[in-house]
C-alpha cells in the first residue's frame, strides 16, 4: 500500500485499516513476535497438555487423589486456549478471515476467554485446598476429596462461562468495515462504557486478584513448611542425644513441597502478573492525532511513545503464553510419581521394551497424594494460568 508521507495528509484509518497493518508499519517488532513465538507454545502445548490431561486424570493418579482432578482440569482448559488462540493468531497475526463474520464473531470472543478465567480459578482452587491440606490438616478428610473437587471444577467451569458471556455482547461483526469489533453500543461513553469498565473490573479480579491471592496462600503454605522442617529438625537432633534414631521422613517431603512451591509462584507471578501488569499500562499512552502524515508521526513523540509501548506489550504477552504450555515441564521436574505415569504413558504400559527398563525398577508401593499425609507437608504441588487480553 502506497502511504502518502509528503503531501496533505489523510486519516490514519484510511491509510491504515487494521490495528495490525498500523503496527506491522510503526512497531514491526511486535506482529513479528506474535508470529514467531506462539508456534513454540503450540507445539510444546499440543503435546504436554494431552499427556498431562491423560496421566492426571488416569485412574492411577486420581484415585484418593483430589489434586489429580484440578490439574486434569487445567491441562484440558490450557490445550483449548491455545487452539483457541492459534484460530486468533491466524485471524489477527496472518489475515485470515477465521472468525470475521456474524454469530462467529461473537461466539469466538466468548469461547476465547473461558478457558482464561478457567486457568485462573483452577488454580487458586488447587493452591486453596494446598492450604488447607498443610496448614489445617485435620480439615483435610472433609475438604479435600475427590468428589468436592470435581463439584468446584464444574462450578468453575460454570462461573468462567457466565464471566465471558459478555464477551458476546462487546464484540459483533461489523457490515461496514467488514471486521469484527467492539459493538457501538458497548463503547458509548468512552472510558465508561461498558466494553471498558467491564473489561478492567473482569481482568483486574481474575488475572490480577486472583494470581496475587495464590501468591499469599503460597506464602502461607511455605511458612509452614518451613515451620514442620524446623520442628522434625529439633525432633531429630533431640533423638540422637536420647540414643534413638528419628524418623526423618518429613524433611525430604519438606524441601520437595518447598522447591515445587517456588516453582509454581515464581511461574504464576512472572507470566500472569507480568502481562496484566503490562496491559494495565495501557491508558497512560494516549493516541496521538490522526491526520499526520507517516513521516510525521514517526517524529511525533505521543505517537512513538505509543508504538513503543505496543511493541513491549505485544512481545511480553506472547512470552507469557508459556504456562499454557509449560506445565508439563513443572510437572516432570518435580514431580517424581507423574515422571513415571508418563513413562508409562510412552511404553504402552511396558510393551516398549527400551523405555520399559526406565519402569521396571523395583520400588516401594506407595500411594501417591498431592496433598498432606497426618498432617504433613505436601510432596508434589502444581502449576497454574494467566490469560492475555488481546
Amino acid at each position: 500500500m502506497a502511504n502518502n508521507t509528503t503531501a496533505a495528509p489523510t486519516h490514519l484509518l484510511f491509510r491504515y485499516p487494521s490495528q495490525t497493518a498500523l503496527l506491522e508499519e510503526f512497531a514491526p517488532a511486535g506482529p513479528m513476535a506474535e508470529k514467531i513465538v506462539p508456534p513454540f507454545w503450540y507445539f510444546i502445548g499440543f503435546i504436554g497438555n494431552p499427556i498431562s490431561a491423560i496421566v492426571w486424570l488416569g485412574q492411577r493418579m486420581r484415585r484418593n487423589n483430589s489434586s489429580a482432578i484440578y490439574l486434569g482440569a487445567l491441562s484440558v482448559s490450557d490445550l483449548v486456549f491455545l487452539i483457541l488462540h492459534l484460530m486468533h493468531i491466524l485471524h489477527v497475526a496472518w489475515g485470515h478471515d477465521v472468525y470475521n463474520a456474524k454469530i462467529s464473531c461473537e461466539i469466538f470472543h466468548f469461547a476465547y476467554y473461558v478457558p482464561q478465567y478457567l486457568s485462573t480459578f483452577l488454580v487458586l482452587a488447587f493452591t486453596a485446598e494446598r492450604y488447607v491440606a498443610v496448614c489445617h490438616p485435620f480439615l483435610k478428610e472433609k475438604l479435600c476429596t475427590v468428589q468436592r473437587a470435581v463439584i468446584a471444577v464444574f462450578f468453575l467451569i460454570a462461573f468462567s462461562v457466565a464471566l465471558s458471556s459478555a464477551q458476546a455482547y462487546i464484540w459483533t461483526h461489523v457490515s461496514m468495515s467488514d471486521n469484527c469489533n467492539i459493538r457501538p453500543e458497548a463503547g458509548v461513553g468512552g472510558d465508561w462504557s461498558f466494553w471498558s469498565v467491564w473489561t478492567w473490573a473482569t481482568d483486574i479480579f481474575a488475572f490480577g486478584l486472583v494470581p496475587l491471592t495464590v501468591l499469599v496462600f503460597n506464602i502461607l503454605v511455605l511458612k509452614e513448611i518451613f515451620k514442620i522442617s524446623r520442628k522434625d529438625v529439633l525432633t531429630r537432633q533431640h533423638s540422637q542425644r536420647n540414643g534413638h534414631s528419628g524418623s526423618g521422613g518429613s524433611g525430604g517431603n519438606s524441601a520437595a513441597s518447598t522447591v515445587t512451591l517456588l516453582t509454581v509462584s515464581t511461574f504464576l507471578i512472572v507470566t500472569q502478573l507480568s502481562a496484566t501488569i503490562v496491559s494495565c499500562l495501557n491508558p497512560t499512552f494516549p493516541l496521538g492525532e490522526y491526520e499526520m502524515t507517516d513521516e510525521q508521526i514517526r517524529e511525533d513523540r505521543t505517537w512513538s511513545r505509543l508504538f513503543t509501548y505496543l511493541e513491549t506489550r505485544k512481545i511480553v504477552e506472547v512470552i507469557c503464553l508459556s504456562h499454557y504450555a509449560c506445565y508439563f515441564f513443572v510437572y516432570c521436574l518435580t514431580g517424581k510419581h507423574f515422571r513415571k505415569e508418563v513413562v508409562r504413558l510412552l511404553t504402552m504400559n511396558g510393551r516398549i521394551r527400551f523405555l520399559n527398563s526406565l519402569v521396571s525398577r523395583p520400588r516401594r508401593k506407595e500411594r501417591y497424594s498431592m496433598v498432606s499425609t497426618n498432617g504433613g507437608p505436601t510432596t508434589e504441588t502444581y502449576a497454574t494460568n494467566f490469560s492475555t487480553s488481546m
